[in-house]
């Protein structure tokens, strides 16, 4: 999810949207800002809806100009889970919205507007390393607030469930091929290597979608963080590698490894439970990337064969990338690779193996 300024959902529909009446009424209760100027805010890959809407002048000095509205069907989604991962970020000392009003049984809250510019939308060659530090740096306070059995576990099976949509939908369903047993084998062989390396991985608090879409830039405070309901307490590497190896922007590799570096030296001194080994610590980080991407390619396909949202598939070729140069370089890996050539009828790439 990103607070976006556009959606694609019409003003037509929006007006005959039941959960629009239902949201507008209970803003007319609260009498802080004007029903009638809700807007589309956010394109949103889930149930989620979000409306800006203009803040009455008698609270304006206290509130800004536009709040947010959340419109979280409760049987589709997870509000309390937002709020109480609200309110453990805003604790770590990091930007997330402030809940102005909620009613929770219902699915709707007033959120603080974090504004309107995502990561995406402001990234550039000059401006990137000091956005990219920002985050990672919000990314460490976050982690040193880690503490077990708060937040739901990303274990294994967590893990295995996630990757198991590649074969179901990326290659079953948007390729049309059934793996023999051969290849069907070779794959878990792969996803058996991730995954011992995921789960050997130091855990921590995991916010699970921290890439330029979900971090708003602000005048200050960077970054405003969003989408964060889905939290977890998972691998160390998982935020870094969302972040930097992002499914809707690349970077060199060359830059990659700075800013993981970076990141790597600033996590040890603040005593995170980063491999102490730079070597381990940036496979740890491609194997945990590479698993994430394959989720990716599952969940971009099922979004388009599944629930009618095509505008995903166009960032497939940057995941697949990903993909491929991971697995190239890691023996283990290698299948993979081998894999997607037969799949895909192309010749194997020569590339160094470690």
């Amino acid at each position: 999810m990103s607070l976006l300024s556009n959606s694609s959902q019409s003003g037509a529909d929006a007006s005959a949207d039941a959960r629009l009446i239902l949201l507008k009424d209970w803003l007319r209760t609260l009498d802080l800002v004007d029903p009638a100027s809700a807007r589309p805010a956010s394109a949103d890959a889930s149930f989620r809806r979000y409306f800006r809407v203009d803040v009455l002048p008698a609270h304006q000095a206290e509130l800004g100009a536009t709040l947010v509205v959340m419109d979280a069907p409760p049987e589709r989604e997870n509000v309390p889970a937002f709020v109480k991962v609200d309110q453990l970020l805003a604790d770590a000392g990091v930007s997330v919205p402030a809940i102005v009003a909620r009613d929770v049984e219902r699915g709707l809250l007033l959120l603080s507007d974090l504004g309107v510019s995502t990561y995406l939308q402001v990234l550039d060659p000059d401006n990137a390393s000091t956005m990219y530090a920002e985050a990672l740096e919000a990314l460490v306070k976050i982690q040193k607030a880690s503490q077990p059995g708060v937040l739901p576990e990303f274990d294994r099976a967590f893990m295995q469930r996630e990757m198991d949509l590649f074969p179901e939908w990326y290659i079953g369903k948007h390729l049309g091929v059934t793996l023999t047993d051969k290849q069907a084998a070779e794959l878990k062989g792969v996803f058996d290597a991730i995954l011992a390396n995921c789960t050997a991985q130091q855990q921590v608090f995991m916010h699970r979608d921290f890439h330029s879409r979900n971090l708003m830039w602000m005048d200050e405070g960077n970054p405003g963080i969003l989408d964060f309901q889905d939290a977890v307490y998972g691998p160390v590497t998982y935020d870094v590698a969302s972040l930097l190896r992002d499914a809707y922007v690349q970077w060199d590799e060359e830059l990659v490894l700075d800013w993981a570096i970076r990141y790597w030296q600033h996590a040890k001194a603040e005593g995170l439970p980063v491999n102490r080994d730079i070597d381990a610590f940036y496979k740890d980080f491609e194997y945990m990337a590479l698993q994430r991407h394959i989720k990716i390619l599952g969940i971009f396909c099922r979004l388009n064969h599944r629930d009618g949202k095509p505008n995903y598939m166009g960032d497939l070729p940057t995941v697949m990338d990903y993909v491929r140069k991971t697995a190239n370089r890691y023996k283990d890996l290698k299948p993979l690779v081998r894999l997607l050539d037969a799949l895909e009828n192309k010749q194997p790439q020569v590339g160094y193996t470690f």
